[in-house]
């Protein structure tokens, strides 16, 4: 049987390579909720976003807490 969509490609990402992308993620949302800021005209939007921005900076600090424990290892 032929199959339409091949499986994906295996993940063999290290814990190290997670918590990288991971960062790299949390700081491009942390930077489109910057932008979000100056675009919104709306107080509530705003502190919304300005709420985001906290959480996501507290989550990055989190993530990067643990890559400098699981660099420390190597």
């Amino acid at each position: 049987m032929l199959k339409i969509v091949p499986d994906p490609p295996p993940h063999n990402h290290s814990l190290e390579d997670i918590l990288i992308q991971t960062s790299e993620y949390l700081v491009c949302a942390l930077t489109i909720a910057q932008e979000t800021v100056l675009i919104c005209s709306e107080p509530a939007g705003q502190a919304m976003t300005l709420a985001t921005m906290h959480e996501i900076d507290r989550a990055h600090g989190l993530v990067e807490v643990a890559l400098s424990k699981v660099q420390a290892r190597h």
